[in-house]
């Protein structure tokens, strides 16, 4: 069932862009909450938090914790969590795995990858009142191997143009396009009535998305789709060796320091 903020979403279309970002953590999730109309919790966590190789090793549990730890520091987002990999193979899988962390999490609404494969999956979870934002092109649980954009032949253009389609017809609130070719991406957000979000893949989405750790400079992920508004990595490596420095030379903890 769509809630009022989901509502507002989708009448965001064509409008004013919708930010959306990843957060994992309460700390994150606080800061974010400010700026952002839509915070995922985002099974990309399997290698940003983890050291996982893809996610398809990301866990139901994983998922629904780290989402308990968001949605505890958010008030004005949408909540969004993947489901991982291998969690909505049928009907009743996807139904009971859903239920499951919307329960646990509180969460606004799930995300599933895939088009036409899954359609059916979707329209079941929406019949039974349960929103869902789609994730087209790029399809990160699905993908072996190096990741490439989508949308080089026509076949492939053809089938996600189908596929955001269907999505649209089934009643999904959003569809995030993935690593696909500039004019395609126009192509699909003018086609579907829906906000699309956008990760490599054009300014003509309706919004765009990022992994936050990413974006602040946390990983050395660095595709070109990636900008890193800022360099963590260095903050954080010059503040270890202040302190290691400090505490060699007997200066930290000083004396308001101590109790």
């Amino acid at each position: 069932m769509k809630n009022d903020k989901i509502k507002k979403i989708i009448k965001r279309k064509y409008k004013k862009p919708i930010i959306c970002l990843t957060a994992y953590s309460s700390t994150v999730a606080q800061i974010l909450d400010k700026y952002c109309d839509i915070i995922l919790v985002g099974d990309s966590l399997g290698s940003v938090l983890y050291g996982m190789k893809s996610t398809r090793e990301v866990t139901l549990d994983m998922m629904i914790n780290h989402a308990k730890s968001v949605k505890k520091a958010i008030s004005n987002s949408i909540l969004v969590v993947d489901m991982p990999y291998k969690t909505y193979r049928n009907n009743k899988e996807a139904y009971q795995n859903a239920k499951k962390i919307i329960k646990l999490t509180k969460c606004d609404a799930l995300k599933l990858e895939g088009g036409k494969k899954i359609i059916n999956i979707i329209k079941y979870l929406i019949k039974k009142k349960i929103s869902v934002m789609g994730h087209i092109g790029l399809l990160p649980q699905s993908e072996r191997g190096t990741f490439r954009f989508k949308g080089r032949r026509e076949i492939e253009k053809k089938k996600i143009i189908d596929d955001a389609r269907l999505l649209c017809d089934a009643g999904v609130f959003a569809i995030v396009i993935e690593c696909v070719q500039e004019s395609l991406a126009k192509k699909i957000s003018n086609s579907v009535l829906i906000p699309t979000i956008g990760i490599g893949a054009s300014k003509y989405c309706d919004g765009q998305i990022l992994v936050t750790d990413d974006l602040v400079g946390l990983t050395n992920f660095t595709p070109r789709f990636v900008k890193k508004y800022s360099n963590i990595r260095k903050i954080i490596r010059s503040s270890v060796l202040k302190f290691k420095q400090e505490v060699i030379n007997k200066k930290f903890p000083s004396k308001k320091n101590i109790y």
